[in-house]
């Protein structure tokens, strides 16, 4: 990790903020810059902010120091926060997918972006083994005290699914690989979608869950950084990776996502079987 004053990076970054909220976006844009200057790996999501705002062109996934600090310092009331305040039921709405579309037991199940465990406990039942991982590593602590992972691990999603290795060299492989609530968060999904692929077993399943916005406001784009700060998917795009990557779509059913300032944000829960 890149050392920077902390100090420095609060201040311009409150100042961006204070900025944005006044709507001087010019000199807000100004200001995140700046963050970004003093901080490259973008602790704070100075670049999420400058793409939502539109003075910057899409990136292709969240800054990985971004995702970690932000869940790191919302571990303790994270659930609290997404289950009672923004009703996030996605995990318990990936169960009753697979119920009606592929039921059966999953001997190996991999939990991407897995939290404080919410879908590794909503996918115990029809699991022999269930394996989690997360970038924030306070999450991880959370989660193991749910006492339904049989390994855990620290790490960036899609780098898991890419590089992870067994003590004895081996590569595991999985018959279901759930991931809600992380797509929002990668943005360009071929990455994600191609690695996934990889390591399902044949017949095997890749759930997941994606946030959208209406047409004009995609704007023809496949992904975009919404008003939310977050990605959304253009329907078409995702089914188009899939197909290119030898996915059976199964189900694809617009849901609610969860509530952000009373109001519900819109998006896709996914389930599709490799060829």
């Amino acid at each position: 990790m890149s050392e920077f004053d902390e100090e420095a990076l609060a201040e311009v970054y409150n100042r961006g903020l204070e900025l944005e909220k006044a709507g001087d976006l010019k000199a807000a844009a100004e200001a995140y810059c700046q963050a970004l200057e003093l901080d490259p790996e973008d602790h704070c999501g100075a670049s999420i902010r400058l793409a939502a705002m539109g003075a910057v062109a899409t990136p292709e996934r969240m800054p990985d120091a971004y995702v970690a600090t932000l869940f790191d310092q919302h571990a303790d009331v994270f659930e609290a926060i997404l289950v009672d305040q923004l009703e996030y039921c996605v995990p318990l709405l990936l169960r009753e997918q697979l119920r009606t579309h592929a039921p059966g037991l999953y001997p190996a199940v991999l939990d991407l972006g897995c939290g404080t465990g919410l879908t590794g406990e909503a996918l115990a039942d029809i699991s022999d083994t269930i394996t989690g991982v997360d970038l924030s590593e306070r999450i991880i602590e959370i989660a193991f005290d749910r006492e339904v992972y049989e390994d855990l691990y620290v790490g960036e999603a899609v780098a898991f699914l890419e590089e992870f290795e067994n003590e004895d060299g081996s590569r595991p492989t999985y018959d279901l690989i759930a991931a809600t609530d992380v797509m929002p968060y990668l943005g360009r999904l071929e990455p994600a979608i191609a690695a996934a692929a990889a390591r399902l077993n044949p017949d095997g399943v890749l759930g997941f869950s994606t946030e959208t916005l209406p047409d004009d406001a995609m704007a023809g784009q496949p992904y975009i950084v919404g008003p939310k700060r977050r990605f959304a998917h253009a329907e078409g795009y995702v089914r188009e990776v899939l197909a290119a990557n030898g996915f059976a779509i199964l189900a694809m059913d617009p849901i609610t996502v969860r509530l952000e300032d009373g109001e519900p944000v819109p998006g896709h829960l996914v389930l599709a079987r490799r060829a």
